[in-house]
C-alpha cells in the first residue's frame, strides 16, 4: 500500500522548473541533521552517502546535490532511496529523518524527478567537495610539554604547570590549536614561572650566554634581531633577566608549524618531531641532525625518529596521549556512592588508570598487535584490582595476569578505567558506554539530542522496578531519541553484567525507595539480559567484553580510529578531507605491520612532515 501511495504521489507531483539544491533541497537536509551521521566521522561513514564538510561553497553543495542521483532509481523513481530511506520506508539506522507527506519530502521527490531528466554533471564541470580547514600556524606548549621542556632545558623537576589553570578538552585531546590560546590568568602564571625559573639560572660565560641559552630556548638559533636585544637586555640587568623575558617569548611558549626564515626549517622540523614522540624539546642530537639536513629526507627522519623511540622519553610521552585519549583525568576525580561501591576509593581509581598504562605500554613497546587493546586475555592488576575483578592477587603489584576463561573479559572493554569511567555515581549508563565505544573506538559521532527533549530515564518505583534495558525503552519509543539511541545504547546494554566500578555481576540489585518513609529502601534482585550488537557492523552480537572487543578488532573503522586518534593528537587538529590519502598510507603502513604502534607513530610522523609522495623525492 505505501509503494502504490509513493507511485501516486509521485505521478500527479508536478516538476518544478529547474530547482536549485541549495535553494530548494539542502535546508530540509539540514533541518533533518542527515549530515550528522553522514560524515566522515559519523555512524553513517562506512555508507557510500557523505555529505561535504561545513564549510563547503554553494557550488561545491550543488555538485553534492547532483551526486545524489547515485541514489535515485531512473527506471522507476518510487524506489529510489533517496526518498525512501529518510522516510524510514525502508530500514534506516537513522530512523525517520523526514516525515512522509512533509514539505521536506515533496523537496526530494521533486530532486528525484529533476535528476531522472537531467544528465550528470561533465566531469570538467566537477569541483571536488574539499574544505580548506584553517590549520595551525603556531602551536603553545601544553601543560606536560612546558614541564618537560623546562626539565630538559633548566634541570627544574618542579612541574610549575600545576600552578597553570586547567587546559580544555577539544576533540578528545587537550593540545588542540582552536583551544590554545593564552588568557591573562595564563599570562600571569607564565610570568611568575618564569621570574622563579630564571633565578636558578647559572652562568659561566656571559659572552655567550644569549646565543647558547636562546637557541636552546627557542629550539632554533637566535635572528640578529633578537640577539642585539637580548644582548641589550644582559648588559643592563645580567643573565637571569635574559632567561626571564626569553622564557615568557612567544618563541619559547609557541611551537611554528612553518618556519618564518628558510633556514630555520630544519630546526621546525626537530621541534615537531621532538615533541610528537618525546613531548619535550630536541636533544643536542636532534639538533645537530638538523644542522646536518639528516633531516631533509623521509629516510634520515625516519632514522632518527626510530633512535628517539628507544628512549624513555618516548614512553613517558605515549603516556600523555593514552591519559588524554582515555580520560583518565575523569577517573581520578570520579565520585562514587559508597553506600553502592564501599570500597572504591581514589586509590582504587588510581590504579585502574595504572593498568591501562601499563597494558598500552606492554602492546607498545613489546611490539605486540595493538588490537590486542581490544582482545588481550591477560592485564596488568594489583590486589585491589583483583579483588575487584575477582582474581586471584599477584605476587607482585602489575604483573601482567591472564584473566579466568570464563570471565568474559578481554581487552579494554573490561578494564575498571571503562566500565567505572562511562558509569553514574550509582549505577551503570549504557548510553555512555555506548556513547565512549562510538567517539573513541569508532570515532563516530553521534548527533546532539534536540533542544528540549527530556533525558531523564524513568525512576525506580515500588510497585515495578525496572532493569536498565527497560527503563531505555523511553529512548527507543520517542522518535526524536529513538534515532540516535539505537546507535548507542545496544552497545552499552551488552555491558550491563559489569557494574559501576567494573565489577562482574550476575544480577542487578536495585534500591528501591518505599512510599513510606519510614520504612527503609527495599534490595530487588532482577537477572540482566546482557545481549547487545554494534549498529552498522555486521556480525557484531555479543554477550560480554571478550566478545564485543572481538567484533571491534575485525571492524575496518575501528583499525582507522586508531590512526586518526594518534593523527589528531600528533597534528593538533581533526583530520579533513585533505588528509585523506595521509591518513590511508598511514593506515595501511599500520596494517601491513601487523598493528605494531610504533609503525603507526613512525607513519604519522612522516607522511605528515614530507607527504604521501616522500618516497619519489
Amino acid at each position: 500500500m505505501i509503494r502504490v501511495a509513493l507511485i501516486s504521489f509521485l505521478a500527479v507531483l508536478p516538476l518544478c522548473a529547474q530547482m536549485s539544491f541549495v535553494r530548494d533541497v539542502w535546508p530540509h537536509l539540514q533541518k533533518a541533521d542527515c549530515k550528522g551521521c553522514h560524515n566522515t566521522d559519523g555512524v553513517g561513514s562506512t555508507t557510500r552517502l557523505q555529505f561535504p564538510d561545513a564549510d563547503a561553497t554553494d557550488a561545491e553543495r550543488e555538485v553534492f546535490g547532483d551526486s545524489l542521483r547515485r541514489f535515485v532509481d531512473t527506471a522507476d523513481p518510487a524506489k529510489s532511496m533517496l526518498v525512501l530511506k529518510p522516510t524510514n520506508r525502508i530500514g534506516h539506522a537513522g530512523g525517520r529523518r523526514i516525515q512522509p507527506g512533509s514539505e521536506a519530502e515533496t523537496a526530494l521527490i521533486n530532486w528525484v524527478k529533476q535528476l531522472t531528466v537531467t544528465k550528470p554533471l561533465a566531469r570538467h564541470e566537477e569541483r571536488r567537495v574539499v574544505a580548506a580547514h584553517a590549520k595551525p600556524v603556531l602551536r603553545r606548549l601544553t601543560h606536560s610539554q612546558y614541564d618537560n621542556t623546562v626539565r630538559d632545558l633548566l634541570g627544574d623537576i618542579s612541574q610549575p604547570s600545576r600552578q597553570f589553570p586547567p587546559e580544555d578538552f577539544i576533540d578528545g585531546f587537550k593540545n588542540q590549536f582552536e583551544g590554545q590560546s593564552i588568557s591573562p590568568l595564563l599570562a600571569e602564571s607564565y610570568g611568575e614561572a618564569a621570574a622563579r625559573l630564571a633565578q636558578k639560572i647559572k652562568v659561566t660565560d656571559e659572552k655567550t650566554f644569549v646565543e647558547s641559552f636562546g637557541k636552546r630556548a627557542f629550539r632554533r638559533p637566535l635572528s640578529a634581531g633578537e640577539k642585539t636585544r637580548y644582548q641589550a637586555l644582559l648588559a643592563k640587568a645580567g643573565p637571569q633577566a635574559v632567561a626571564e623575558a626569553m622564557l615568557q617569548s612567544p618563541a619559547f611558549l609557541y611551537r611554528p608549524e612553518t618556519a618564518a626564515r628558510p633556514e630555520d626549517r630544519p630546526y621546525v622540523r626537530a621541534s615537531r618531531l621532538s615533541y610528537l614522540l618525546w613531548d619535550t624539546m630536541p636533544d643536542d642530537a636532534l639538533i645537530a641532525a638538523a644542522e646536518k639536513g639528516e633531516l631533509n629526507t623521509a629516510e634520515g627522519f625516519e632514522k632518527h625518529a626510530r633512535r628517539m623511540l628507544a628512549d624513555p622519553k618516548a614512553a613517558a610521552a605515549l603516556d600523555e596521549f593514552v591519559s588524554q585519549w582515555m580520560r583518565f583525568d575523569r577517573v581520578i576525580t570520579m565520585v562514587k556512592d559508597r553506600r553502592f561501591y564501599p570500597n572504591f576509593t581514589r586509590e582504587t581509581a588510581l590504579a585502574m588508570t595504572e593498568e591501562t598504562r601499563r597494558f598500552v605500554a606492554d602492546l607498545v613497546w613489546n611490539n605486540r598487535s595493538f588490537l590486542d587493546f581490544y582482545t588481550s586475555d591477560a592485564t596488568f592488576i594489583n590486589g585491589d584490582l583483583a579483588s575487584l575483578y575477582g582474581m586471584k592477587a599477584p605476587s607482585d603489584d602489575y604483573t601482567r595476569m591472564a584473566y579466568p576463561a570464563d570471565s568474559g573479559r578481554a581487552g579494554i572493554l573490561s578494564h575498571a578505567t571503562f566500565l567505572a569511567l562511562t558509569s553514574k555515581p550509582a549505577e551503570t549508563s549504557p548510553t555512555a558506554r555506548g556513547l565512549f565505544v562510538r567517539e573513541q573506538f569508532l570515532c563516530q559521532n553521534v548527533p546532539q539530542p534536540p533542544p528540549g527533549v527530556n533525558t531523564n530515564l524513568p525512576p525506580q518505583s515500588e510497585e515495578k522496578p525496572m532493569t536498565n534495558r527497560e527503563r531505555l525503552q523511553i529512548h527507543l519509543s520517542n522518535p526524536a531519541c529513538a534515532s540516535c539511541h539505537t546507535l548507542i545504547d545496544p552497545i552499552g546494554l551488552g555491558l550491563e553484567k559489569f557494574d559501576g566500578v567494573g565489577a562482574y555481576r550476575k544480577d542487578l540489585t536495585m534500591r528501591i525507595p518505599s512510599f513510606d518513609r519510614k520504612k527503609e529502601p527495599r534490595s530487588v534482585s532482577v537477572p540482566i539480559d546482557s545481549s547487545g550488537w554494534v549498529a552498522g557492523i555486521q556480525g557484531s552480537e555479543f554477550q560480554t567484553p571478550r566478545e564485543l572487543g572481538a567484533a571491534l578488532a575485525r571492524t575496518p573503522q575501528c583499525q582507522e580510529c586508531l590512526v586518526k586518534q594518534y593523527f589528531r593528537y600528533a597534528m593538533g587538529r581533526r583530520e579533513t578531507a585533505a588528509d585523506r590519502a595521509v591518513i590511508a598510507r598511514v593506515l595501511a603502513t599500520f596494517r601491513d605491520s601487523q598493528f605494531r604502534f610504533q609503525e603507526l607513530m613512525i607513519a604519522v610522523a612522516k607522511w605528515t612532515e614530507f607527504g604521501v609522495h616522500a618516497e619519489r623525492n
